[in-house]
């Protein structure tokens, strides 16, 4: 017997490291030159490989009709970091429960994952485009018999790494159901008053934002165009699906104390150094003077309006700059092993399916366990095929 999984990344890779263990041969086809682009230009800053939390916390970070199949119950936080521990690379856990491998690096448990899956079989071809009927290779067109097949070719954002979405209409067409792809763990559009120029590329620290039940207090970033980070994609997809975001420039003070700390700022001073003495930021100060207009002259009401700010935001940035992406194949066209139901023997993982997650762990853990459930899955297919 043979299994082929097709696309690279750490789902397809997963998956078929969990079917290779078990002696059957794996071929692993990629359109890339190279296997998973995605994965270390997310470790270029430093790979996140999961975050140590409570299982249930951690649970709770998912979303999509496909977020209870990913298996992140059996392969959670722990099982990632014994993988990783497996592989040769040590990890530590940052002050906010983030997990790194200690050089940071994706490059090097890359290649030591790459080295186990050859010592055990794997076969990877690289610049193998999928094309529903075959493969586009630079050889021509070529076919692949396999007896299972994975498919793991991500979700629709940043195409340039190989995740273009392009098999939504393949799969529509076998009668698989699709929910619409859109952006997640992506940044926000917003029409900056020439003012506003001095700040691009300044990191907005010590805020907390909410939109409806999500809240962040992490750091974000203003750009030409709007607004990006880590702060802001914990509660991206909240923003992007209506709820108001609304940003507290003094979470640590209470409103009377703001209140007065801002009567008592020297009248001489201009507005904007009163705002930056009692903020202690330049950045905070210009984002209320840019959002706020026309600023109220009371002291209580201004502190009021520094502690709900509303953030005059203009739609989400577009998919193909998106982290990562939502919607994809429902979880009613799955089984729980997450084969396809209208295509037997084929299974899906990864950005594929309808779910998503913030970055800071959950998103590449997401993706792993997903891998492992769909391998499983394959064995369990195959060995009903050999009863």
């Amino acid at each position: 017997m043979t299994v082929l999984v097709i696309g690279a990344g750490p789902a397809g890779l997963m998956a078929a490291e969990v079917i290779s263990a078990a002696g059957i041969p794996v071929t692993v086809a990629e359109a890339m030159p190279t296997p998973a682009r995605k994965f270390l230009m997310a470790g270029k800053s430093g790979l996140n490989l999961t975050k140590d939390q409570p299982a249930a916390d951690f649970a709770a970070h998912f979303a999509g009709s496909c977020a209870g199949l990913l298996g992140i119950a059996d392969f959670g936080p722990p099982q990632v970091r014994a993988w990783a521990g497996g592989l040769g690379v040590p990890l530590f856990t940052g002050t906010t429960g983030r997990v790194f491998p200690v050089g940071m690096k994706a490059s090097p448990l890359l290649r030591a994952w790459l080295a186990r899956l050859a010592g055990q079989g794997v076969r990877i071809r690289p610049r193998w485009r999928w094309t529903g009927a075959g493969f586009d290779t630079p050889d021509g067109s070529q076919q692949i018999a396999a007896d299972a097949v994975v498919l793991a070719l991500g979700g629709a954002s940043w195409p340039r790494l190989g995740s273009d979405g392009a098999w939504q209409g393949w799969l529509a067409g076998q009668g698989v159901g699709l929910a619409p792809m859109k952006p997640a763990n992506m940044g926000f559009r917003a029409a900056w008053s020439d003012q506003m120029a001095r700040h691009f590329g300044a990191a907005v620290k010590g805020t907390a934002i909410r939109a409806g039940d999500a809240a962040s207090r992490g750091e974000w970033v203003i750009s030409q165009t709007g607004i990006e980070g880590g702060g802001i994609y914990e509660i991206a997809a909240g923003i992007r699906d209506g709820a108001a975001p609304f940003v507290d420039l003094a979470p640590d003070l209470e409103r009377a104390e703001l209140a007065r700390r801002l009567a008592r700022a020297p009248a001489k001073l201009s507005l904007g150094n009163r705002l930056r003495r009692v903020l202690g930021d330049p950045v905070r100060a210009a984002l209320l003077m840019e959002w706020g207009r026309p600023l109220p002259a009371d002291p209580a009401a201004l502190a009021g309006l520094a502690k709900a700010l509303p953030m005059r935001l203009t739609g989400p940035m577009g998919i193909a700059r998106a982290i990562s992406s939502a919607g994809g194949i429902t979880a009613d066209a799955l089984t729980p092993a997450l084969e396809l139901r209208a295509m037997p023997g084929t299974f899906a993982a990864g950005e594929m399916l309808d779910w998503e997650a913030p970055t800071g762990g959950y998103l590449l853990t997401g993706c792993l366990a997903s891998g492992r459930t769909a391998g499983r899955g394959v064995l369990d297919y195959l060995s009903r095929a050999r009863r």
